[in-house]
């Protein structure tokens, strides 16, 4: 059953990374709000759930950063006759930082919209079993100390149907 999560956080991944993912969408956010935004690269996007204290201990973080994985798998076996029949609850986390206070929400808020903008334009089919019906859930945390002084998490829920043999 692991390997449900590590499925869909790797179809999830290869969405963000591919010409049109993260890179067009921050390009076309970025312009409708008239400023200019980081990039993000391969290195700032973690597949793992891991405590931002920890990964600034570990390894040298860049921000923003995103963090892809899979918070549960639930095999309800819709289809009797499937060896996992259930669903993928995946989440994104989008961590910004910066060394003030003023803005740091706000740049938060453009990355998460640029994320659910590439849910939003992957609906349907994710191949090998895997199926985002759409709608997520964005929740943000409270601002703290850490990163460059500031930081603030954005995550993005939602389910991927998955129906495996």
């Amino acid at each position: 059953m692991a390997n449900v999560g590590t499925r869909a956080t790797t179809r999830l991944l290869q969405f963000l990374l591919t010409p049109a993912g993260l890179s067009e969408n921050l390009a076309a956010v970025a312009e409708l709000q008239g400023i200019r935004l980081p990039e993000i690269g391969g290195k700032q996007i973690f597949t793992q759930n891991v405590a931002q204290e920890l990964v600034e201990r570990a390894v040298e973080v860049k921000y923003p950063a995103l963090l892809l994985y899979c918070e549960k798998i639930g095999n309800d076996l819709r289809e009797k006759f499937r060896t996992f029949s259930g669903k993928a609850h995946m989440a994104i986390e989008v961590r910004v930082s910066q060394d003030r206070i003023e803005g740091l929400e706000k740049l938060l808020e453009i990355y998460v919209d640029t994320v659910t903008r590439i849910l939003d334009q992957n609906r349907g089919d994710w191949g090998n079993g895997m199926f985002y019906t759409g709608g997520y859930e964005a929740v943000f945390a409270e601002m703290k100390h850490g990163g460059r002084n500031f930081i603030q998490t954005g995550k993005i829920r939602f389910e991927v149907l998955v129906s495996i043999d």
